[in-house]
């Protein structure tokens, strides 16, 4: 297997690395390298900080091993190799009436990336997270694969960590049957904070999401637009994808004044009695991969996202978080509000109960220490950042975080202990350290 030297970026583009990539093609070739060359794997790289990252060192990427091996219609248990994107699972299942019981913002995201961050979706107040629909999956390590199902101590280690228990090669995941190939979706104005937040928690919808205009303020902070979704049968145009941002937009892009006409617009496009829409499945559950290469629209610093969860006691924190994003002039277009059920699959899962909050902001100067702040405010409530997401964390702040991080630090420095599968993100992080 050839070994070729590359420079590669996390999805925000703030975070860059060089270093060796190999790109097998086959699951031989992956099992090979596993036993002469341990190196951790990374999938599609959609991944915002360093996740993803290794720099100076090798890493696998299995964007080659991207293949549907089979589906059983009678269990609903598709076997794949880890390099899938899910939206390819989106285009040749739903019409079929099957889903990813689990879906995240991106379709490019790939089923063992999906794995390793434990990604979480619209529905994760009633499904939980994407490692809980997870039947099997077979771990290439140095002395050969190693198949592990839910039973496997190994397996809550593998669900969202980070890619540190070695590369996967195939995984066997329960879809769900669904009612149809389109989203009939019911939008909603949220006038403020509150009714956003009474709103999620009432809603019975098996899809929610809310976008949250970040540069509100006064008694429209925390104004938004909430989605409730069902699939349905129906007939609409297939979504459209292909447009590319061509190049990296100029820093006035996104200045202050026009994030916030932008925003106010975008908030008016809703009628205030609201209005319910068909759309594609791709369009529902991939709003942005319509636009390949949209983290472009940032300039060519590249942005950061801040994504966070907080208890349901504690949500008068996020109207503290919003005030203070809101006087910054910092944030973009993009901020997202959802509702989180109790579930996870794993000892590094993010996804826990409570309110998640994502926002994007520019790479501007100001900003790393904004959002050091909003970690800062997120640990005193004993909430968590996704770490999917994360740049500005510190090592400290990991096991209040993290409760179980040092027990899985435990599992996997048996499993490594040469620490072949360390990232950017575990370095930076101390992750992997033990006391």
């Amino acid at each position: 297997m050839t070994w070729k030297t590359a420079e590669y970026a996390g999805w925000g583009r703030f975070f860059t690395a060089r270093g060796e990539l190999a790109r097998p093609e086959r699951i031989s070739a992956l099992s090979r390298l596993a036993t002469e060359t341990p190196a951790p794997a990374i999938g599609a790289c959609r991944s915002y900080a360093d996740a993803c990252l290794n720099a100076g060192g090798r890493a696998i990427t299995t964007a080659r091993l991207n293949r549907l091996l089979g589906f059983d219609a009678e269990t609903g248990i598709l076997t794949a190799e880890a390099g899938v994107p899910l939206g390819d699972i989106v285009t040749a299942f739903g019409a079929k009436g099957w889903l990813p019981t689990i879906l995240p913002g991106t379709g490019f995201a790939t089923v063992g990336g999906a794995i390793a961050m434990d990604v979480h979706g619209k529905n994760h107040h009633q499904k939980g997270s994407f490692g809980q629909h997870v039947v099997e999956l077979t771990l290439h390590l140095p002395d050969g694969p190693r198949t592990i199902t839910p039973e496997d101590p190994l397996f809550a280690a593998t669900v969202g960590g980070m890619g540190q228990t070695g590369p996967i090669g195939t995984v066997k995941l329960q879809m769900q049957p669904v009612r149809g190939d389109v989203m009939m979706v019911t939008e909603q104005r949220m006038p403020n904070l509150d009714s956003f937040l009474d709103h999620l928690d009432r809603s019975e919808a098996t899809y929610t999401v809310g976008w949250i205009d970040a540069t509100a303020k006064g008694d429209a902070l925390g104004r938004g637009i909430l989605e409730e979704g069902e699939t349905g049968p129906g007939l609409v145009p297939p979504a459209k994808r292909g447009k590319r941002v061509p190049m990296d937009a100029p820093s006035f892009a996104l200045s202050g004044p026009i994030v916030r006409n932008f925003n106010a617009a975008y908030y008016r496009r809703i009628p205030e009695r609201g209005r319910t829409v068909v759309k594609p499945l791709e369009d529902f559950f991939f709003p942005l991969d319509k636009i390949h290469d949209w983290n472009r629209l940032y300039g060519k610093r590249g942005f950061h996202q801040f994504q966070c969860v907080v208890p349901i006691a504690a949500r008068e924190v996020l109207r503290d978080m919003l005030n203070r994003v809101s006087a910054s002039g910092l944030a973009s277009p993009l901020a997202v509000l959802k509702r989180m059920g109790p579930g996870n699959a794993g000892m590094m899962s993010f996804p826990t109960e409570g309110y998640t909050l994502a926002i994007d902001f520019p790479a501007r100067d100001e900003a790393p220490d904004m959002i050091r702040t909003l970690i800062g405010l997120v640990q005193d409530v004993g909430g968590r950042v996704y770490l999917a997401k994360d740049a500005f964390a510190t090592a400290e702040q990991m096991d209040a975080m993290y409760p179980d991080r040092a027990a899985w630090a435990e599992i996997v420095n048996d499993l490594d202990p040469e620490h072949a599968y360390e990232t950017d993100l575990t370095r930076r992080l101390a992750l992997r350290t033990q006391t």
